[in-house]
């Protein structure tokens, strides 16, 4: 005689959080760069993945995120920096806002490049080859449309 099966238990629900008196915040954490959420009036986050503990910036500081040019992690710093160094591969990287640089579409395979504004030229990461930038090529108010 067959044994009936018993129906499947139904699963429990996501996970959410309860609700925090205040606003949350994020960062991404010094030591695995993992994303963290800390709420408001925290001085540092302890991430739960590596351990490391990672100093909350002072309340009303904007923060600002680029792409590190040696191993392309997203690195987030403090808005009007001049350089941020990245900290899983130490290069130092420029950082520009947005109304300091250009953009120009490589001369040789057409991938748009960005460039610090009043440069001469850029090269392509792509294909090394060397784009002339002049006044008539690119200007900040052109950004996407060269």
């Amino acid at each position: 005689m067959p044994v009936p099966l018993a129906p499947y238990p139904t699963p429990p629900p996501p996970y959410t959080p309860p609700p925090v008196n205040g606003t949350q915040s994020q960062l991404v954490c010094s030591g695995c760069r993992n994303l963290l959420l800390y709420p408001a009036g925290a001085t540092s986050v302890c991430c739960a993945v590596c351990n490391a503990v990672t100093a909350v910036p002072p309340p009303g500081t904007e923060m600002a995120q680029l792409v590190c040019g040696g191993c392309h992690t997203l690195l987030m710093y403090i808005r009007g920096a001049t350089s941020v160094q990245c900290s899983c591969c130490h290069t130092v990287n420029l950082a520009l806002e947005a109304n300091q640089v250009a953009h120009v579409n490589c001369g040789n395979c057409r991938m748009l490049l960005m460039y610090q504004y009043g440069a001469r030229s850029v090269k392509c990461a792509v294909c090394n080859f060397v784009t002339s930038v002049g006044a008539s090529t690119s200007t900040p108010e052109q950004k996407f449309n060269s």
